[in-house]
């Protein structure tokens, strides 16, 4: 019996809110890119005021089987790990800082 080809999918994952009024907070990643942002129009909405309308894209990419943070020419810039950056692959655990935001991925919940 023939098998059909396995296609990666996004594996469940969810940011946690470190900091920045929502601390605690489980937001869960529901598609393979997310606007991270300001604007109601944004997957994750984030009320901060140092955060552009929108600021960032999440997304996951099916041939590198991981999650890549663009940041979308924010005013005030998108930080993993505390270094300033303008596009990275992410990895479990790592810390993200949008405005007052910080945000930690959480893969596997």
């Amino acid at each position: 019996m023939d098998r059909p080809s396995e296609i990666p999918v996004a594996p469940r994952a969810l940011l946690f809110v470190i900091a920045g009024g929502q601390e605690g907070a489980r937001i869960p990643l529901l598609h393979e890119e997310s606007i991270l942002g300001r604007s109601p129009r944004a997957e994750v909405t984030l009320s901060d005021e140092g955060v552009s309308r929108e600021h960032a894209c999440l997304s996951y990419d099916r041939t590198a089987g991981g999650w890549t943070l663009e940041d979308l020419q924010s005013t005030n810039g998108t930080r993993v790990n505390g270094k300033r950056i303008r596009s990275c692959a992410l990895h479990p655990g790592d810390e993200i800082q949008i405005g007052n935001v910080r945000l930690r991925l959480v893969l596997g919940d």
